[in-house]
């Protein structure tokens, strides 16, 4: 049982990945978007004099979205923030512990609380429906608040397989080892 648990979990991991790398990919685009919408904005607000708080409001909807949904994919890419006082000089074996245990007690849990407080302020925004305060807004404030459900969950999962990898990466044995 124990010879088949290694390839599940490996293969939950790159699961994990693959799905995070493709929304992550998928976000991006978004950046692209949010420079055309407001060079738009520029254009209809100084040539025509027409301002749009819709499409204001849609920049900020796209910044939000592009942050949350591609935070996994930077986890998963080793591009996040992290401070190197010790980890820049680690061996592999170290890194991956440190790796682990940050996902253990540091991303999971937040994960856990982020789902745990925002769960009440998103439903409580999808049972009115919350809109814009502005006439001409968006109205899915409600939509909105949903990508933070979204992004707990990817950046837990996210989490979970860097457990799995790092823990391979620490716990494999070394080659020529006796078995």
């Amino acid at each position: 049982m124990t010879a088949k648990l290694g390839p599940a979990l490996a293969q939950i991991s790159a699961w994990i990945d693959t799905l995070n790398h493709k929304i992550g990919r998928t976000a991006a685009w978004l950046a692209l978007t949010m420079v055309l919408v407001q060079f738009t904005v520029v254009v209809l607000r100084y040539v025509f004099g027409i301002g749009s708080i819709l499409l204001q409001e849609s920049i900020l909807y796209m910044h939000g979205v592009l942050f949350m949904m591609a935070a996994a994919d930077t986890l998963l890419q080793d591009e996040h923030v992290r401070v190197d006082i010790f980890y820049a000089q680690a061996s592999k074996t170290r890194k991956a512990l440190i790796d682990m245990l940050g996902c253990l007690f540091l991303v999971l849990p937040f994960c856990v609380l982020l789902v745990t407080v925002s769960l009440d302020y998103v439903s409580i925004s999808w049972s009115v429906r919350e809109g814009s305060r502005e006439t001409s807004g968006i109205q899915g404030v409600y939509l909105l608040k949903s990508v933070i459900l979204v992004f707990a969950v990817q950046m837990g999962l996210q989490a979970v397989s860097g457990v799995i990898k790092n823990a391979t990466r620490v716990f494999a044995k070394p080659k020529g080892a006796s078995q």
